[in-house]
């Protein structure tokens, strides 16, 4: 397991301190723990320089893999930003039609969604409806007292506000027996996105089966919720558990790290690689290292 060293310093006089923490490393550039086929861990070279990364606690909120339940609210930090109207936009619907006027989606999760879709209709599956989208506070506070807490959730906890999250229909029939439905199960993965309340999993989501609500994760965490037969709250506790995992998806290798927080930190990461911060929004936060053509 990568140890972790810490080295407590101010940045300047009235700036908050920084919390250092560095990946294991040499002079020659960032050593990342891979695994080989017995799965016995063995370190890989991985060329380049070093870079350092500041992550404000408040990142313990914002992202991509953040968690929303019954006891893990939504923060005001970790709405999308770039919230739009999809009707206004009509642009952005590819492949798909919108159940109203009043259907809201980040935009880039929107972008995501018909790249998806479009390959969908390669397939022959074609006829899909995002029926619900974006969700704020008071429309999900109206949604919970029309609906009851049996169909719906009270406002902040439910992945709709964030913006993350969109209920899929089909203009053919319910999700349960649409081919929209069987598409989404078995190729949503690829492009990003997870089933979030399958129906084997509902002790663990509590949650009943919703076929139809698909939430955006990125590459290449929906493909190991995928192949481990995860929800969001079994994969963050084995990134927690692991503290760094490697993927392999479509040939290339991706570095998965998990750190703790509870303060500003800062992290050493590779100068020449893609990577991306998520929190988790309960006690930490994810950084997935790319490879470097991706």
């Amino acid at each position: 397991m990568k140890k972790l060293s810490f080295l407590i310093f101010a940045i300047c006089i009235g700036v908050t301190a920084f919390k250092i923490v560095p990946f294991s490393q040499d002079e020659k550039g960032v050593i990342v723990n891979t695994y080989n086929a017995n799965g016995v861990a063995e370190g890989k070279l991985s060329p380049g320089t070093m870079k350092n990364v500041e992550i404000p606690v408040e990142q313990i909120y914002q992202g991509n893999l953040l968690l929303v339940n019954s006891k893990h609210p939504v923060h005001n930090e970790s709405i999308k930003s770039d919230i739009i109207n999809l009707y206004a936009r009509k642009e952005l619907v590819k492949g798909y039609r919108v159940f109203n006027s009043e259907t809201y989606l980040s935009e880039d999760i929107a972008s995501k969604f018909s790249n998806m879709v479009l390959d969908a209709k390669k397939d022959g599956v074609s006829n899909f409806l995002i029926s619900s989208g974006f969700r704020g506070f008071d429309e999900q506070t109206k949604l919970y007292k029309e609906m009851g807490s049996n169909r719906a959730l009270p406002a902040g906890y439910s992945e709709h506000n964030l913006g993350l999250s969109l209920d899929v229909g089909s203009t053919q029939g319910k999700m349960e027996v649409a081919p929209e439905g069987e598409w989404i199960a078995e190729n949503a993965w690829k492009y990003g996105f997870t089933l979030r309340y399958p129906e084997d999993k509902t002790d663990i989501t509590g949650i009943m089966n919703e076929p139809w609500h698909i939430r955006y994760v990125g590459l290449p965490h929906s493909a190991i919720m995928k192949e481990k037969n995860f929800v969001l709250e079994e994969y963050l506790d084995y990134i927690k558990e692991e503290k760094h995992i490697s993927a392999t998806v479509n040939g290339q290798k991706n570095e998965i790290f998990y750190y703790p927080v509870t303060e500003n930190i800062t992290i050493n990461v590779p100068a020449n690689l893609r990577y991306e911060v998520s929190g988790n929004n309960t006690d930490g936060v994810i950084v997935t290292v790319f490879p470097d053509n991706d």
